[in-house]
């Protein structure tokens, strides 16, 4: 299967590529399909997260945006499938300014699903948040919930899935829809929490939590939804949405005094900040469809998980950030309040979640 996944230069979609053509996924590296990746090499995006997959002769990278559809065009008329990861991922960056947000997962998506009719791609996974089901106090979410997003980035994903189905209605297209809890792991962006925290507890300096830390997020590890995407990309059922968990519910608060234990660190080097706007208190979806239709279970604890994702930053500190300083320090400096961990993990760097 020749495959383009875009946005594969970051976070979660260098991970599925390397999946797809090395023995560190849930494939044996030794599968027939050839990978395409599209990325635009935002901040988000980094080629250094493909290094073990670069001299793959099965692997081919293209520096590109997904709203070129001259492009798009010449790309998909030599593929197979789509998995669409391209996105601009993260609720702060969004509040600030929504605009990138709208063109890029609105009409970036748009872009990929004309070409994908015209070219008659044979299967398009659309990776998505479980944002877009906006905050839910008890219980969880299925795939059946109207969606009822609350901040630009969940809006703008909301908008990209009621485009992909439409595709699938209208014109037949076979495509399928995910929607993700919270991805952590190794080679995650330093602006999403989990890195955000331990590039800084690291590196001696200051964490910020958001508001009372009371709100709640389900945590997935990178590998676990790339496996899971594995499954949709090859037996889900066209038209239909599969949420993706990973089992593990955290308030914000519980997920620091893990990650202040696992640095080493105690709770006089958090500082308190102002909650963000329109923060979502809880997210929490039902992944009942996907284990009964396609035997998607989650193999990473969350503990063990946590571990490996420390270890991995501990011993690369040349992928961070630039070390962090004091928050309230930084944030002077800057004019402005620093970035706050908002307990939520973005599509995908460069991608979805």
């Amino acid at each position: 299967m020749r495959i383009l996944v875009t946005g594969g230069a970051g976070f979660i979609g260098s991970h599925f590529v390397r999946t797809l053509l090395t023995p560190e996924g849930p494939g044996d590296g030794t599968g027939p399909h050839v990978v395409t990746v599209l990325d635009a090499l935002t901040y988000a995006g980094d080629r250094a997260n493909l290094q073990p997959v670069a001299d793959d002769p099965r692997y081919t990278f293209v520096h590109g945006d997904i709203r070129d559809r001259p492009l798009v065009d010449d790309l998909l008329a030599d593929h197979d499938a789509v998995v669409h990861l391209a996105a601009e991922s993260h609720v702060d960056r969004s509040i600030a300014g929504g605009t990138d947000f709208a063109s890029t997962n609105v009409l970036g998506t748009q872009v990929l699903l004309e070409s994908a009719v015209r070219h008659r791609i044979a299967r398009f996974v659309h990776v998505s948040t479980d944002e877009v089901y906006g905050s839910i106090a008890e219980g969880s979410w299925t795939e059946a919930e109207p969606l009822a997003p609350n901040s630009p980035y969940s809006a703008s994903k909301a908008g990209s899935d009621l485009l992909a189905l439409a595709h699938h209605r209208t014109h037949g297209l076979d495509i399928s829809v995910t929607r993700c809890s919270n991805n952590y792991g190794p080679y995650q962006h330093p602006e999403k929490v989990i890195p955000l925290f331990v590039s800084r507890l690291l590196a001696g300096g200051r964490v910020p939590l958001y508001g009372d830390g009371l709100n709640v997020r389900d945590w997935l590890h990178v590998d676990d939804h790339c496996r899971a995407l594995r499954l949709v990309l090859e037996g889900g059922r066209p038209g239909e949405v599969y949420n993706i968990g990973g089992g593990t519910e955290l308030s914000n608060k519980d997920l620091t005094e893990r990650l202040l234990a696992a640095c080493g660190a105690d709770w006089d080097r958090v500082d308190h900040v102002t909650d963000r706007k329109g923060h979502d208190r809880r997210y929490s979806v039902d992944w009942t469809k996907i284990r009964t239709e396609l035997g998607y279970v989650p193999r990473h604890s969350f503990d063990d998980g946590l571990a490996e994702t420390v270890a991995w930053y501990r011993e690369h500190p040349e992928r961070w950030a630039p070390p962090a300083e004091d928050t309230a320090t930084a944030a002077q400096a800057a004019g402005t309040k620093a970035p706050a961990a908002d307990g939520a993990a973005p599509a995908l760097g460069g991608a979805a979640r």
